[in-house]
C-alpha cells in the first residue's frame, strides 16, 4: 500500500459520520479519532508510556513553539520528534499559524509571510510558508499543515476574503517546499463564517489532490450554532477518500456534530487543560473532583473506565492531591480524560459500523 492511504470501512445511512483508518509511516490512526496535543513535544504532566494507555492512536505538536525552543536543528540532529520524545506513533504537527495570527499587538503581515516577536525574548521572527514546510520537515512527523492565515471573530467580508486568498497562496508556496514524502501535507480550508468565501476556498484547495484536508478557522470565538454550520457546510464537499480534520475542537457535542457532518480527526487541549484545573470530563459531563462531596467518597470517578486512575484510586485521594496542589493528580487526571475522549471517539466509531450512529450520539449505552 502507499505511505499514506484512507480507508473508510462504514458509513451511517442518516449522517454524513463514517468510521474508517488512515495509515501512515508509523501506524494506522482509525477514525474518528481524538489527538491530544503536545505543544512542546510533550503532552502535559504525562510519557509517552501513560499516553499509549490511554489508547490514543497519534498526538500533536506544534511548529511555532519547538521553533523557538528548543529549535528544530536539535530535534532533527536527535532522529526527529518520534526519537526525541519517544513517542512510536504517528504525529501531527500544525504550521504555527494559528499561534502566530493569534499575536495580533506583536506580528505584522504580508504577502510573503509574518514577522512577529516571540514571546519567549522578545526577538523578531520571520515566519513564511517555506520556513513552515522546512520546519516541520526537519520535525520529521507523518502529517504536516499548510501555513495559513486564520482570521479572527468577527471578521469582515473583506478581511476574510484577503485571508482566503493569502491561504490558497501559501498553500501553492507550501506544497513547492515540501521535500519529503513520508509525511503528507495537509491544506486547510479557511473562509470565517461566510458561505461563500468557504467554498470558494474549498474548491481551490482540493484542486491540488493533497493527501488530506483540514477546516481551519472555527472556535474562534464564533457562536457555537455558526461553527456548527461551517463545518456541516465544508465537511461533506471535501474529498471522500481523503481525512478531514477539524481544528481545535474537543467537546462532546462539537465533535459528535462534526463527526455526524463527516470529519475524522479532532484535536484540543481540552483533557489536559481540565486536568490542571481540577476538572473531570466522564460521560458526557464534567465536574470539579476539588467539591465537597468528593471529599470522603471512595468510588473511582467511572467504575466502567478502565484507566489506571479509575482501576486503582478514589475520587478522595484525588481530591486531595488537587486541593494540595500534588503533580501527581494533574497527571492521573490527564490520564482519565484522554482516555474519556478516546473512549467516546471509540465507541462512536463503533456505533457508525454497526449502523447505529444515527440512533444515539452519544453511545455510552
Amino acid at each position: 500500500m502507499a505511505a499514506f492511504t484512507f480507508v473508510c470501512e462504514g458509513t451511517c445511512p442518516n449522517t454524513q459520520a463514517r468510521a474508517g483508518y488512515f495509515i501512515t509511516p508509523h501506524g494506522e490512526i482509525p477514525t474518528p479519532c481524538f489527538m491530544p496535543v503536545g505543544t512542546l513535544a510533550n503532552v502535559k504532566t504525562l510519557t509517552p508510556a501513560q499516553l499509549k494507555e490511554t489508547g490514543a492512536p497519534i498526538l500533536l505538536c506544534n511548529t511555532y513553539h519547538l521553533h523557538l525552543q528548543p529549535g528544530e536543528s536539535i530535534i532533527q540532529e536527535a532522529g526527529g520528534l518520534h526519537h526525541f520524545m519517544g513517542w512510536p506513533g504517528p504525529i501531527l504537527t500544525d504550521s504555527g499559524g494559528f499561534q502566530v495570527f493569534s499575536l495580533s499587538a506583536i506580528r505584522k503581515i504580508d504577502e510573503e509571510g509574518v514577522t512577529f516577536r516571540s514571546p519567549y525574548d522578545g526577538r523578531l521572527v520571520r515566519f513564511t510558508p517555506e520556513l513552515a514546510i522546512q520546519i516541520q520537515n526537519a520535525l520529521g512527523a507523518d502529517i504536516i499543515m499548510a501555513f495559513d492565515e486564520c482570521p479572527p471573530y468577527p471578521a469582515s467580508p473583506e478581511a476574510v476574503a484577503a485571508a482566503v486568498r493569502r491561504t490558497n497562496q501559501w498553500l501553492k508556496r507550501c506544497v513547492e517546499a515540501h521535500r519529503r514524502s513520508d509525511q503528507a501535507l495537509f491544506g486547510i480550508v479557511q473562509g470565517g463564517v461566510y458561505p461563500e468565501l468557504r467554498h470558494q476556498a474549498v474548491e481551490e484547495v482540493c484542486r491540488l489532490d493533497l493527501p488530506g484536508y483540514a477546516i481551519g478557522g472555527v472556535s474562534v470565538g464564533e457562536p457555537v450554532e455558526l461553527m456548527h454550520a461551517v463545518v456541516r457546510q465544508v465537511a461533506p464537499r471535501l474529498p471522500a477518500d481523503r481525512p478531514r480534520y477539524l481544528m481545535g475542537v474537543g467537546t462532546y457535542a462539537e465533535i459528535r456534530a462534526a463527526v455526524a457532518a463527516g470529519v475524522d480527526l479532532f484535536d484540543c487541549v481540552i483533557p489536559t487543560r481540565y486536568a490542571r484545573h481540577g476538572t473531570v470530563i466522564s460521560r458526557g459531563k464534567r465536574w470539579n473532583i476539588k467539591n465537597a462531596e468528593h471529599r470522603r467518597s471512595l468510588d473511582p470517578i467511572d467504575p466502567d473506565c478502565p484507566c489506571y486512575p479509575c482501576r486503582h484510586f478514589s475520587r478522595a485521594y484525588l481530591c486531595h492531591l488537587i486541593r494540595a496542589g500534588e503533580l501527581l493528580g494533574y497527571t492521573l487526571l490527564s490520564i482519565h480524560n484522554i482516555t474519556e475522549l478516546v473512549r467516546y471517539m471509540q465507541k462512536m466509531r463503533q456505533a457508525i459500523l454497526e449502523g447505529k450512529f444515527h440512533e444515539n450520539w452519544y453511545p455510552w449505552s
